[in-house]
């Protein structure tokens, strides 16, 4: 059996991503970055419960990540997706909660990527669960093995049907377009886990905790600095998958890319000598010639091999 996360969920954070199209993932932020996540699994529901006055399940998604990371690193990797306007906007909001008289430069949060997101339409928003209590302030979890989570299972998968479908007809009688970003989930059937479709910013923010905020290559810890690279390029049928990433010091993540730099079957970096005749120089690579890449965590984040093949004959520059 499943278990699905019922949050508490701002209404403005809900109202500005409802009206957006094609939202393919989200960041459902806590404003403090101090416990960790565990209420459900990667590939369990995440259900958006509508704050009072609405009191109502409004949408859900597939946990895909969870994470506590700085606020810039979080606008970076989603901008819009995080459910503001503005990075200015995100950090007052998040000040707001935090009670903070004045506002930090950064501040580190508590980030749940949902992916596959459904808004529905207001016909089909789900009436909250009796045990629902007025007293809850983050959410709550439902165990598919109860009546009640069965039941809020049920009522979810059936409204991902009606909102998917070609159009929706509500008891007012007018139409209204249909979700246009397709849950890729059950349609019938028992309770299972559901494997995440990750977006630009799961993906990063995926392969950036696998390689435990640190260079691949260079070991180095500033997070800043540091980018989730596509192994195999994105826009020539690479995946935004965990084994198709590595997290790389935005220099070498260039170099990477422009196919001076790639790796070998025993995961070691090979510099191509074009980086001294090209550039006249290159010391800053050429050294890291040989380096072992840190192995990620979990496993099957560990690169592609298909991937590698990819790069070392269609990239690299050897």
């Amino acid at each position: 059996m499943v278990k699905l996360w019922v949050a508490n969920t701002d209404l403005d954070w809900f109202d500005y991503l409802a009206s957006q199209p094609d939202v393919d993932e989200v960041n459902f932020w806590q404003p403090s970055g101090a416990s960790n996540f565990g209420a459900v699994r990667k590939g369990e529901l995440f259900l958006f419960k509508l704050k009072s006055p609405r009191n109502v399940i409004g949408g859900f998604g597939v946990l895909s990540q969870a994470s506590n990371i700085p606020l810039s690193l979080a606008w970076e990797a989603f901008g819009t997706k995080n459910g503001a306007r503005s990075f200015a906007e995100m950090r007052e909001r998040i000040g707001k909660y935090r009670r903070d008289e004045t506002l930090a430069p950064d501040y580190l949060i508590g980030c749940r990527v949902v992916v596959q997101p459904v808004f529905l339409p207001q016909d089909l928003w789900i009436p909250q669960p009796a045990s629902w209590a007025r007293s809850i302030v983050v959410g709550k979890t439902y165990d598919t093995s109860e009546p009640e989570g069965l039941r809020l299972w049920e009522q979810v998968i059936e409204a991902a049907r009606l909102a998917t479908a070609p159009s929706v007809v509500p008891r007012s009688g007018v139409r209204e377009p249909a979700v246009s970003e397709p849950f890729e989930g059950p349609r019938y059937g028992e309770p299972a886990l559901i494997r995440p479709r990750l977006g630009q910013g799961a993906f990063r923010l995926a392969v950036t905790d696998a390689y435990a905020r640190q260079c691949a290559i260079s070991g180095g810890k500033v997070l800043p600095a540091l980018e989730a690279a596509h192994i195999r390029a994105y826009g020539e049928g690479g995946a935004h998958a965990v084994d198709n990433g590595l997290l790389l010091r935005r220099d070498i993540h260039s170099v990477f890319d422009a196919g001076y730099v790639t790796f070998d079957e025993d995961l070691r970096l090979v510099v191509s000598d074009r980086v001294r005749t090209d550039f006249n120089n290159g010391n800053e690579y050429r050294r890291l010639h040989g380096s072992r890449l840190i192995d990620p965590v979990p496993p099957n984040a560990r690169p592609s091999e298909v991937n590698l093949e990819w790069h070392r004959q269609s990239r690299f520059l050897g």
